[in-house]
């Protein structure tokens, strides 16, 4: 008797188990339209499901207990090898991607917006500080009023400074957008 009730446990569980097996087999179902990885492991999970059903049926007709713990074994060995398989598929698919999307990656470049975003500010930030520079430099030693036209010097510095960032800007952001393959984003 107790066959009987562990074998309707069993049953009981592997119904219930349809949120798992359902959806493996319409991924199996789908054929070519998933990726070979989730095939497999669609596959292991209903091997595993089924394992689970043949045991529960082994159970109720099967009078020792050799012959559903042997079915048990067999069908745990067939589904974790084939998860494993699976495993190591995603693993080669996940790298095969990786790699595409690096030689995607390496054929669009350029000066990316991160080296744009260097380049002017530090265009930005030695204007003011070359202009503090010579201003200490000329001034400050000797506040006369023949040298304050000279003064007038950093702000020149300062504006070319700011002058080429801007150019710089738009010159990575122009070829930015004539790159093939990138969209041009609207601000």
């Amino acid at each position: 008797m107790p066959q009987a009730v562990l074998a309707l446990g069993l049953a009981a569980v592997t119904v219930s188990g349809a949120v798992w097996y359902l959806p493996a087999l319409a991924d199996l179902r789908a054929g070519a339209d998933r990726p070979v990885s989730r095939r497999g492991a669609a596959t292991a999970c209903v091997s595993g499901w089924t394992t689970s059903g043949i045991v529960a049926a082994l159970l109720l007709v099967s009078r020792s207990w050799w012959t559903p713990c042997a079915a048990a074994v067999a069908g745990a060995v067939v589904t974790v090898g084939l998860r494993a398989r699976a495993a190591v598929q995603r693993r080669r698919e996940t790298r095969e991607s990786a790699r595409g999307w690096a030689e995607l990656g390496r054929a669009q470049q350029g000066p990316g917006p991160a080296r744009a975003r260097t380049v002017v500010a530090l265009l930005i930030g030695l204007g003011p500080a070359a202009a503090v520079v010579a201003l200490g430099a000329v001034v400050v030693p000797e506040p006369t009023a023949d040298r304050w036209p000279v003064a007038f010097l950093p702000a020149a510095v300062v504006g070319l400074s700011l002058a080429a960032a801007v150019a710089y800007l738009r010159m990575t952001r122009s070829a930015h957008r004539r790159r093939p393959g990138t969209v041009a984003r609207r601000r």
